[in-house]
């Protein structure tokens, strides 16, 4: 398991360091996530230690979202007075996220029927 965790934080930290060191404006464990993909697809996939840590941590993923709870909590007075705002930008990124995804499902299908 600590081989495991081991690897994710490696994986998190050259994140950081390409997205800090190359000025790229994307959060450096979403990079990180994106080398892992590609390091285990090029792997053809997780080992068990890896995949047995992966399940434990979303196992307990709900444990996670305590500290983000706690700072929506430390700032409710902010939320209070920008509810508009923030009730517009949630609805509309929801509708953009489901458009682009019927999109990519619409194309794919339809890839899927032109291949013989």
């Amino acid at each position: 398991m600590l081989n495991a965790i081991t690897v994710l934080l490696v994986f998190q930290l050259a994140g950081e360091v390409l997205a800090r060191g190359l000025g790229l404006p994307l959060p450096g464990p979403v990079l990180g996530m994106a080398l892992l993909l590609l390091a285990l697809i090029l792997r053809g996939g997780p080992g068990p230690g890896l995949q047995n840590t992966a399940n434990g941590l979303l196992g307990h993923l709900s444990l996670l979202f305590v500290p983000a709870g706690t700072g929506i909590m430390l700032h409710a007075d902010r939320l209070a007075s920008e509810w508009p705002a923030l009730l517009a930008a949630l609805v509309l990124s929801t509708l953009a996220a489901l458009a682009v995804s019927a999109l990519v499902l619409s194309a794919l299908q339809r890839r899927k029927r032109s291949r013989p």
